[in-house]
């Protein structure tokens, strides 16, 4: 079985993102990179607010671009970092 595919078999498909909520006290979970869009966006819901930047940001993450996750990730206030690597 190649790797690649019993990774995604246990689970392990990705790596996992920190994100951190600047304005909620630092609340903090880890989710998948699909999952960093709807958590940013349910953070803003609970201030009353949206922003079609939270598909951007989860854009730039899974694809690796650092700088433009963190300009996005700055506007959004929040923080985002790898947690886990899928072969950790």
């Amino acid at each position: 079985m190649r790797v690649a595919a019993y990774l995604m078999r246990i689970g392990r498909g990705g790596p996992l993102y920190s994100v951190t909520d600047r304005l909620h006290d630092g609340r903090t979970v880890q989710v998948p990179g699909r999952d960093i869009a709807p958590t940013v966006s349910a953070w803003l819901a609970e201030l009353g607010a949206h922003s079609p930047l939270v598909d951007d940001l989860a854009q730039a993450v899974c694809v690796g671009d650092w700088a433009v996750a963190y300009a996005v990730a700055d506007q959004l206030s929040v923080d985002v970092a790898v947690a886990q690597s899928p072969f950790a």
